[in-house]
């Protein structure tokens, strides 16, 4: 599936489709494509009055128990090991990972995780999500 990020609010429903009880989402994307308004527009789908922002600095922001939210941009897939995030996957909710890499693919199928992706590709000005 592509839409446009006009079309945020259908795409923020089809991965609540997809992972109706929850689940890893990795987000892939250029600086600044999209990846944490996705985040806002989701936390907004499930009525959680918070807003989310971005957790480049902090590496995770918790939405009310529900939505765990993490930028691994500054720190990478090494860090987000060593401080124990992965474990952090197997609590109930959605878990939203920017910057997501080959490396964290890897390590969340040896794992045993299961994880959706997706991507924002620029397209001149506008941004589309590919979800897959």
């Amino acid at each position: 599936m592509i839409k446009s990020i006009n079309e945020i609010e259908e795409v923020v429903l089809k991965i609540k489709h997809i992972e109706s009880n929850g689940g890893i989402i990795l987000l892939k994307g250029d600086l600044a494509s999209g990846k944490t308004t996705l985040v806002k527009a989701f936390v907004k789908l499930l009525g959680i009055p918070q807003e989310a922002t971005s957790p480049t600095f902090s590496i995770m922001n918790i939405y009310d128990d529900k939505v765990y939210h993490y930028d691994i941009y500054n720190e990478g897939t090494a860090k987000f090991l060593e401080s124990g995030l992965l474990e952090n996957l197997e609590k109930e909710g959605y878990h939203f990972i920017e910057w997501a890499d080959e490396k964290l693919e890897e390590i969340l199928k040896a794992y045993g995780f299961d994880y959706i992706t997706v991507e924002i590709i620029p397209e001149g000005v506008k941004r589309r999500y590919r979800i897959g």
